[in-house]
């Protein structure tokens, strides 16, 4: 089969953070989007930034087409002066982790669509915990013979992103000893986890024509790989990313994809061969900064040599900074390091924990109060 890839003619960016919603006393998950979207909504200049998921506990803000990460992170802005007062109206509050500590899966109620029901009938037990939320980014790409090669070479920094969002170590209760427990759940589902390692995109239409003939999927909206193409709007889509709760975090990571990207892709083009490393490799990788978060040792390339995640995170960030400045993402980039000084979510979160006896109410409204100071430093 035949996927035209529509290329962007510029480094376009785009954001979108999924939130859960938890009630304001009980800090359980809530299951209000359906009202919420009707009361913000009618506040939104474009009501077409607000978009439903899987459950009805969660809501996702997306951007436009944006030209820099100050753009994305205003349009997320303009979003949240809509959302946040309808969450005060219904008592509700954001809330930006990877997984709540506490929730079951068995109090959540399913958002209307036909596409969410078919994935529970399909998934059964696994599709019903998908109590988790991450962000993800968009890059546009010029090129569709670029697309896979700049993916492979994006998987050499898979763990440093998911080592510096990681937000979800606390499960049903109980501490997994994982920093990011979402992206271990996250993969259970069919089509989800790690993306092949295709040299061309030939192979790649060769695959969803093999995946849509044996009805693993409908659409090629159902590939829900960690990182993927999205042919129709040109990008290259970074989902690796656990639930974020502050605009500081967010605009870090969106800029390091953003460098990233245009980085590697500007590298392909002039001829180079940046590093990919074999697919286990790329696993391993997965695993340890999912497991260890910032204290990942991550395997560096083929030869196997090793390194600590924030050690190569110091010298990745001096490499992009003149990538950053024409960009316009010179401070956020360099922001990143901040989250290395000051601690990942999952850090803080099991500080909390453990000040507070375990309370993990505690750590809910540690949570939410991240996402609202971040909007008041706005």
């Amino acid at each position: 089969m035949r996927i035209d890839f529509h290329g962007s003619p510029a480094p376009t960016l785009g954001v979108e953070w999924e939130l859960a919603l938890v009630d304001r006393h009980t800090r359980d998950l809530s299951n209000t989007a359906e009202h919420l979207f009707a009361r913000a909504k009618a506040r939104m200049r474009d009501p077409g930034r607000l978009h439903k998921e899987l459950l009805r506990n969660t809501v996702e803000l997306v951007t436009g087409v944006c030209d820099t990460v100050g753009d994305a992170m205003a349009d997320l802005r303009e979003s949240l002066a809509a959302v946040v007062p309808a969450c005060d109206e219904l008592g509700v509050d954001l809330y930006g982790g990877g997984t709540h500590p506490f929730a079951s899966w068995t109090a959540q109620q399913l958002s209307p669509g036909h596409r969410y029901e078919e994935l529970i009938n399909r998934t059964q037990w696994w599709g019903r915990q998908m109590l988790i939320w991450g962000v993800h980014v968009h890059v546009g790409l010029p090129e569709r013979a670029r697309v896979m090669p700049v993916l492979s070479s994006l998987l050499t920094y898979y763990p440093h992103f998911q080592a510096l969002s990681a937000s979800s170590p606390i499960w049903a209760g109980v501490d997994t000893g994982y920093a990011s427990n979402r992206a271990l759940m996250f993969q259970q589902l069919p089509t989800a986890g790690l993306p092949f390692q295709f040299e061309t995109w030939e192979q790649f239409e060769a695959f969803a024509h093999d995946q849509l003939t044996t009805g693993v999927i409908d659409e090629l909206s159902e590939i829900r790989w960690d990182l993927r193409p999205s042919p129709k709007i040109g990008t290259l889509e970074n989902r690796v990313c656990d639930g974020v709760s502050t605009f500081e975090e967010l605009a870090a990571l969106t800029a390091l994809a953003h460098c990233l990207v245009v980085d590697l892709d500007e590298r392909i083009a002039r001829g180079e061969q940046p590093p990919i490393l074999p697919p286990w490799h790329v696993q391993e990788n997965k695993w340890r900064a999912a497991r260890y978060g910032l204290e990942a040792i991550v395997i560096l390339d083929g030869a196997s040599n090793e390194r600590l995640v924030t050690d190569d995170l110091a010298d990745l960030l001096v490499r992009l900074e003149p990538v950053a400045e024409r960009l316009g993402c010179a401070d956020e980039l360099a922001s990143v390091h901040d989250i290395t000084v000051h601690g990942a979510s999952y850090e803080r979160q099991r500080a909390v924990a453990e000040e507070s006896g375990g309370d993990l109410v505690a750590v809910v409204d540690s949570v939410v109060t991240e996402m609202r100071d971040s909007l008041e430093r706005g």
